[in-house]
């Protein structure tokens, strides 16, 4: 059997039939060749792939020491190859479920203060016209709770300032539109009547780009570089660890929460598919109440 072809089909079928995102793709691809790549001295026919193919696969990822989130996401994906392979009649073996992954970590989102969120967004200088952008972008994340890779494809259609509201590509190429903070608004109107042009016209090509937000040498700013910028300011304000652009999606949701919001208005301003990916912010917003009453009541 000819692996490679069938991945392929399978990739293809994700692509059109479930619509899947480009990194999801690529993340499905990776982790399938890898697993094709350990068994190949073993994949000679039909009967090669069996579901203790899949635990000697799982043994492998534990030996060398993946975590738990990665081994979880390469057994999901190989698993469901192998039961598109069994649907397309390529092999017999169906009892991938026996093989189960690993318990996850609960561990809660990192997200900041509200005094936090302050600090960080008046930390770039807006006098110049890269501050000025970076101020842009860091006030667009908070108020509208978007995903970098939302952000870094947002396009200047997509932008509706007059009713401060922007339409996403999310996840699974899934369209949503949210509203944007007044702030965050006026911010993005001055940005593109005087910043963006200036960005623009360093670009040596003269190619016109239809994303926001360019860099310094009026290209699309990327997913690096939205990184780049928040860890600079994010080091003057914070001494928090494991702290991303993600942490301020995580704020805005929390922030939500503690401001009284209902948990599927939240659901969807994320994007969320399941209701159940929302509510791990209940548990983030108890722990905080947990933490100001502990601070606060007089008998300890």
């Amino acid at each position: 059997m000819d692996y490679k072809y069938w991945l392929e089909r399978f990739l293809n079928n994700l692509d059109v039939g479930k619509n899947a995102s480009p990194l999801t793709l690529q993340a499905y691809r990776s982790d399938i060749l890898q697993f094709l790549s350990l068994e190949e001295t073993t994949l000679g026919g039909e009967q090669a792939l069996d579901h203790l193919t899949l635990r000697r696969y799982l043994a492998w990822l534990k030996k060398n020491n993946f975590s738990r989130r990665s081994i979880a996401r390469k057994l999901s994906a190989t698993r469901s190859f192998l039961f598109f392979l069994k649907k397309e009649g390529q092999i017999k073996d169906g009892r991938w479920a026996t093989v189960s992954s690993p318990k996850m970590e609960k561990n809660l989102p990192r997200f900041l203060y509200q005094h936090e969120v302050s600090a960080l967004l008046e930390a770039p200088d807006s006098r110049t016209n890269l501050g000025f952008r970076d101020r842009a972008i860091l006030e667009l994340i908070y108020s509208s709770g978007m995903r970098v890779s939302e952000l870094v494809s947002l396009k200047l259609q997509a932008l509706q300032l007059g009713e401060r509201l922007a339409r996403l590509s999310g996840k699974g190429k899934k369209e949503r539109i949210v509203p944007v903070g007044r702030v965050a608004a006026e911010l993005l109107e001055e940005y593109l009547q005087k910043v963006r042009p200036a960005l623009a016209g360093k670009n040596k090509d003269g190619h016109s780009w239809n994303e926001v937000f360019l860099n310094k040498w009026g290209n699309p700013l990327g997913d690096r570089g939205i990184r780049y910028i928040f860890r600079k300011y994010i080091r003057q304000v914070s001494h928090k660890e494991d702290i991303s652009p993600h942490s301020l999606r995580h704020s805005f949701a929390t922030h939500l929460l503690e401001g009284g919001a209902d948990l599927r208005v939240v659901q969807e301003l994320l994007g969320h598919a399941s209701i159940s990916n929302t509510q791990i912010y209940t548990h983030v917003t108890r722990e905080r109440l947990s933490e100001v009453y502990h601070a606060a009541f007089p008998r300890k």
